[in-house]
């Protein structure tokens, strides 16, 4: 089977209810937990620093005071691609990644599905293809790195070629993936397993009426549920931060310490790992910026829900009515509204709290219009995590691949296109569809509250 580049159904298809589109304001979200005391705050405040820093292939290039970019990257930042609405958020209104790949000279070329109006996105291949350009049935999955610092003024001597994605967009064989939101997500690392695997079982005969199942993604070394990322494929904060640093911007570090795509000697310019713990240092500096990075996000703040700056000013009735359908419609079979998280010893504000995240952390059947063709531990072709809502409202492009977007429908785009041959949502869907013209607006303003 082949992977299909993305396909949407006609924006608003079918009803006058349109998605009122990013909320302007309220939530609160890019800030800290609030009951973070002093110390707390100071790994807080490093590690957002370290998440805006600006990485360069030797730290020399003026503005770049980060290093080990490269050999093969995607961007510079971890904040360039996680910033809408505040940094931890997703893909900004601009794209940033045009102007990454030529900074210092660098020789990239722009590929076709990015553009300065899109998502930022990074590419896999689900299968291999031969020297010889035929596309095979062996599976591939792997993220393959945008650019290359080939070019750059600080890597004068490297000389490696970017992948042929129009070859690869020829043959069908590309699989998209934005930037998920990192809000909230020490809560939603701090979410027991018991939690996950109760909250699965619990309305067990009505999920089965409606075609939902899902199912936890587990880790391949202990067995225990993995919940972040797309396909909920990386287990704790500190191995997103890992395989984010080494994947995202070629910074190898004490958990992924190889370069990956095995470049040329010419662009092997640092000895490994680039990232390691700064044992000369103490306080917050003493941590590698893999472990900054986790704090960073671990003690980030849940964006509240808020019905300010939604476009439109709709009334709080419709707002309460939209929250009312969600659950009459069983979108709360999936998006759980909210998870209890268990004692952290991290931070006290971690601790057995009521997570309002909008998702059951499980993946699930998405059918074969979102399907991509890749399998990530134990979540297959077709299947995905339950997206996280909380944010949803200040987010510009959804779905996994960023294919619904403010210029085709938004957020109404993203539910109809859950639809499809094998979707455990095809129930819930038909039931959206039996809405009235004014109750799917009033769901709709309800998402933009959140």
């Amino acid at each position: 089977m082949r992977a299909c580049q993305p396909v949407t159904q006609t924006p608003n298809s079918g009803t006058t209810a349109q998605d009122p589109g990013a909320r302007t304001s309220g939530g609160d979200a890019g800030s800290p937990l609030a009951s973070l005391s002093s110390y707390e705050l100071e790994y807080f405040q490093d590690g957002l620093a370290r998440f805006m820093e600006v990485d360069s292939v030797a730290g020399q290039a003026p503005g770049e005071p980060g290093s080990g970019l490269g050999p093969t990257f995607n961007s510079n930042s971890c904040a360039s691609c996680h910033s809408q609405p505040a940094i931890g958020g997703s893909s900004p209104a601009t794209n940033p990644l045009l102007n990454v790949a030529t900074d210092y000279g660098a020789k990239n070329e722009v590929p076709s599905f990015l553009t300065v109006d899109g998502p930022v996105r990074e590419v896999r291949f689900p299968f291999v293809v031969t020297l010889g350009g035929s596309l095979t049935h062996t599976p591939d999955g792997g993220v393959h790195g945008l650019f290359t610092i080939a070019g750059r003024s600080d890597a004068p001597n490297c000389s490696m070629a970017q992948p042929d994605f129009a070859q690869m967009q020829q043959l069908k064989n590309v699989a998209f993936r934005i930037p998920t939101p990192v809000f909230g997500a020490g809560l939603i690392e701090n979410i027991s397993d018991a939690t996950i695997y109760a909250n699965m079982n619990a309305n067990s005969f009505l999920k089965q009426r409606l075609g939902i199942s899902g199912h936890p993604n587990v880790s391949g070394n202990d067995g225990t549920v993995t919940r972040f990322g797309w396909k909920a494929q990386n287990k704790s904060l500190v191995m997103f931060s890992g395989e984010a640093y080494n994947v995202e911007m070629g910074v190898t570090n004490e958990l992924f310490p190889e370069e990956r795509s095995r470049p040329p000697a010419s662009c092997m310019t640092r000895p490994t790992p680039e990232d390691t713990t700064n044992f000369p240092a103490s306080g917050a500096a003493i941590s590698s910026d893999l472990i900054a990075f986790a704090n960073f996000m671990r003690f980030l703040a849940p964006p509240a829900q808020s019905s300010q700056g939604i476009p439109g000013n709709p009334s709080a009735q419709s707002i309460a009515n939209g929250r009312a359908l969600f659950s009459q419609i069983r979108c709360d079979g999936c998006h759980t509204s909210s998870l209890q998280t268990s004692t952290s010893n991290f931070a006290a504000g971690l601790s057995n709290q009521s997570a309002a995240l909008f998702s059951d952390l499980l993946v699930h059947h998405m059918g074969t219009l979102l399907a991509d063709n890749i399998s990530q531990g134990s979540a297959g072709p077709d299947e995905f995590r339950t997206a996280p809502l909380w944010g949803v409202g200040q987010r510009l492009f959804f779905l996994h691949d960023g294919r619904a977007t403010p210029a085709n429908g938004g957020l109404l785009t993203a539910i109809q296109d859950h639809a499809s041959s094998g979707s455990e949502a095809n129930g819930v869907i038909g039931l959206f569809h039996q809405l009235s013209e004014k109750q799917m607006q009033d769901l709709l303003n309800f998402l933009r509250s959140l």
